[in-house]
């Protein structure tokens, strides 16, 4: 069965609206323009690719697509690192692209849970496929006001529950990220249903990502920053780091770092040791 091409399509005109000729370096071809970015035309000359070749690339009418085309694409289009790998797994033959994700529950990779327990002085979760949490530690639940137990899921929170947009104060900004998170995880996996069921949910019950997921961002879980509203110790600023799990790639210890000395770290302590208390815990 032929691969469906059509997300790569879409992702290559999203790509090809935002690069004008003079930020790709040629002058814009004769004739009147109808679209935002580069024609066609222009960026199959800057690819070396023929017009007919790449209008099939955007039509999903191409079904074998090389390494080097994909190679060629990115450097004419001036991706990044982490859209260059979302466009490479968008092309990647049907052979790689056969996963719907193991029906049983994902188990948490021991060595990551046991680097989480040495992290009880910041906040930390252990984040599977999907956004699901396999594990965190107390001062996670507390700092983000979400119980985030195992098997709930933090792009639903993020997204469906309105105290989300409260406690972060950078939610405008932190969201768009996730979507771009969630789109690479997509790319990674197109024949995962339950992601694409998650996907879909999302899309109808939240305006913002449906127009955030129609612009074909995509993001990796990297360093950013995070700022929390906390109703009781007030603003928190956070670094978020990101350690894979060597063992299970899909496996993302997620840490909140804090400058030394910092408010937020002199705080920490003092919300650790309150939701500690058998009336928090409980």
């Amino acid at each position: 069965m032929p691969v469906d091409r059509s997300a790569l399509g879409a992702f290559l005109r999203s790509r090809r609206d935002r690069l004008t000729p003079a930020q790709a370096g040629i002058a814009p071809f004769p004739g009147p323009r109808r679209v935002p970015g580069l024609r066609k035309e222009e960026l199959a000359v800057l690819a070396g690719l023929s017009p007919d070749h790449y209008s099939r690339l955007e039509q999903g009418r191409q079904h074998t697509v090389t390494e080097e085309v994909v190679e060629a694409l990115s450097r004419a289009l001036q991706l990044d690192d982490v859209e260059r790998a979302h466009l490479r797994d968008l092309a990647a033959p049907s052979s790689r692209r056969r996963w719907a994700g193991p029906e049983a529950p994902q188990r948490p990779d021991p060595g990551m849970l046991r680097l989480l327990d040495t992290l009880g002085h910041v906040p930390a979760l252990l984040l599977g496929r999907r956004s699901e949490v396999l594990a965190r530690n107390t001062l996670l639940a507390e700092v983000l006001g979400f119980p985030a137990e195992p098997g709930s899921n933090l792009a639903r929170w993020l997204f469906l529950d309105p105290a989300a947009r409260s406690r972060l104060a950078n939610w405008a900004e932190f969201a768009p990220a996730a979507v771009g998170a969630l789109r690479y995880e997509v790319g990674r996996h197109p024949d995962d249903r339950r992601l694409a069921a998650l996907v879909d949910e999302l899309r109808r019950a939240d305006p913002d990502l449906a127009r955030w997921w129609d612009d074909q961002r995509v993001a990796f879980r990297t360093s950013l920053t995070k700022h929390v509203a906390h109703p009781v110790a007030g603003p928190l600023t956070f670094g978020i780091e990101t350690v894979i799990s060597p063992l299970d790639p899909e496996q993302h210890l997620v840490v909140y770092t804090v400058e030394p000395d910092s408010p937020t770290a002199r705080v920490l302590p003092l919300l650790a040791g309150w939701a500690a208390t058998p009336e928090r815990a409980g």
